[in-house]
């Protein structure tokens, strides 16, 4: 089984997000298709996924790879969890039934594991800017990821948060770590050396979603 092609399910806010799941099946006699597919956290029952769709590409007389389709309006999720709707980002498992062609079936739980994330937000001041070679400057900027509770993005405090520095012409960044203020506020000084770029980049955790934000030019 592959899930969403071997990366993470990221929601956010307010936009619909499909991704599919893949399960290989093999029965002596084909196989018919899919008859169930859920997926919910791996250890409880939550779960806001729908099950929207499936199709099956017949690989021989006895194997075929069946595509689940799985969609979420952000806008379900509140009432999914009877506590905080947060807590259930992280690792999800997969549930799947599935039928052969002479009328046999098989029902598999916890057959995949994957991440369901909160999407993340980086703001940043992105104008660009023209400072003396050797100049002290702050860089600024705001951590805030989705809350599926009221829908809407808040600050994170406590994170780390990568302040990267690419010179003109090369073809790395390098790195500095911040960790993220009060309401995911972000701020370093750093003096200029050299015409370039620099970006926020949050790498993510194991129930947010990592997000990059183009930053500011000096040159």
């Amino acid at each position: 089984m592959i899930v969403n092609g071997g990366g993470n399910a990221t929601v956010g806010t307010s936009k619909t997000v499909t991704f599919p799941i893949a399960i290989t099946v093999k029965g002596n006699s084909g196989v018919k298709g899919l008859a169930n597919v859920n997926t919910s956290t791996a250890y409880s029952v939550h779960g806001f996924f729908d099950w929207t769709g499936s199709s099956c590409v017949k690989k021989s007389s006895t194997t075929s790879v069946c595509t689940a389709t799985m969609t979420v309006d952000p806008a379900w999720i509140p009432d999914t969890s009877d506590t905080d709707a947060n807590t259930i980002a992280g690792v999800w498992q997969v549930d799947a039934t599935v039928r052969a062609n002479d009328g046999d079936y098989w029902i598999s739980d916890h057959i995949a594991e994957y991440k369901v994330k909160r999407a993340s937000k980086l703001a940043t001041d992105a104008s660009p800017e023209t400072v003396a070679k050797g100049a002290k400057l702050t860089a600024t900027g705001k951590l805030s990821p989705a809350n599926w509770e009221d829908l809407a993005y808040h600050g994170f405090a406590g994170q780390q948060v990568k302040l990267q520095f690419k010179k003109a012409g090369a073809a790395h960044y390098s790195v500095k770590t911040v960790t993220s203020g009060t309401h995911g506020n972000l701020s370093t000084k750093v003096t200029v050396t050299a015409a370039g770029s620099w970006r926020w980049y949050f790498p993510g955790t194991t129930t947010t979603a990592s997000s990059s934000r183009p930053g500011t030019r000096y040159h």
